[in-house]
């Protein structure tokens, strides 16, 4: 299979062991009933494998619909998934699954979400701070606080659970490019999806994350005044403007920086791609 063949949201590429594992959310079910994660194995980063599936709902997982941007860290001597579920008459969250192998399977870690319980939380993704205390930053979903905001914790040592209270870290409109949206049910607000945190060439430490742009689905750039997760974020100009986002940094086994997002935002539609990135230490100072 070539890229241009997966129909996936959130793409994240894990290089593990002379292979790249991708990851995503299934397009075909991600606004309805769901059951599942897969991956896609690659040796070249141009042919890939057929979906494998890694993880699987027999009927007992908590959520049963809207299963988001799965993401795959190694940490200590396992595998951990972090991935947004929902449920009827729950709050969407970001839950904790591991495995012993990037191929899974998958199974349940975190007792439920890791999010606070009563807040619309989705797109967890895992940082670890240069003393080694991991924190997941998610979004807290605009849809109930209207401008979406950009969030941390901290996580016990096992990623299982909470460790800390939730803070704040940007909210969309901070962005100078970021334009208003209205949902289905009449809210207007502004978008915040998809972080993700990078320590850059330049020492300093990046956070992507996806918002709406005049152009359409954008991935935002911003950066860590301090140097610190704590911020403060300065908005920076867009990584991508085409109607494209949810992205990702991964190094190749080569040695280059690629961008991976998906494109265009249009249901059925979506197909990951890899852009270059060009280091600029001067630009993002």
């Amino acid at each position: 299979m070539r890229l241009s063949d997966i129909n996936l949201r959130d793409p994240y590429i894990l290089p593990w062991q002379g292979r790249y594992y991708l990851y995503g959310t299934r397009a075909a079910t991600c606004w309805g009933p769901a059951d599942g994660f897969d991956a896609y194995v690659s040796a070249d980063l141009e042919r890939w494998s057929s979906p494998v599936e890694v993880f699987h709902n027999d009927g007992s997982f908590w959520a049963d619909r809207n299963y988001w941007a799965p993401e795959v860290h190694r940490w200590r001597d396992a595998f951990y998934m972090l991935a947004s579920f929902k449920a009827e008459g729950r709050c969407r969250g970001t839950a904790v699954l591991k495995a012993k192998d990037p191929l899974g399977p998958f199974v349940p870690w975190s007792a439920g979400p890791v999010t606070p319980p009563e807040w619309e939380a989705l797109d967890g993704t895992l940082y670890v701070s240069p003393e080694g205390q991991p924190y997941m930053v998610f979004c807290h979903e605009w849809v109930q606080c209207g401008d979406g905001e950009v969030c941390a914790q901290q996580l016990t040592e096992d990623l299982r659970a909470a460790a800390g209270e939730p803070f704040l870290l940007f909210r969309g409109s901070s962005a100078p490019w970021a334009r208003e949206v209205r949902h289905s049910s009449g809210r207007a607000g502004y978008v915040t999806d998809g972080p993700f945190l990078w320590r850059g060439e330049d020492g300093r430490l990046y956070c992507l994350w996806a918002g709406f742009s005049d152009e359409g689905y954008t991935e935002g750039l911003a950066v860590s005044q301090s140097g610190a997760l704590q911020g403060p974020y300065a908005q920076l100009p867009p990584l991508f403007k085409k109607d494209g986002g949810h992205g990702m940094l991964f190094n190749t086994f080569g040695g280059r920086t690629l961008l991976t997002l998906h494109r265009p935002n249009t249901a059925l539609q979506e197909r990951p791609v890899l852009l270059p990135i060009a280091h600029d230490r001067k630009k993002h100072r």
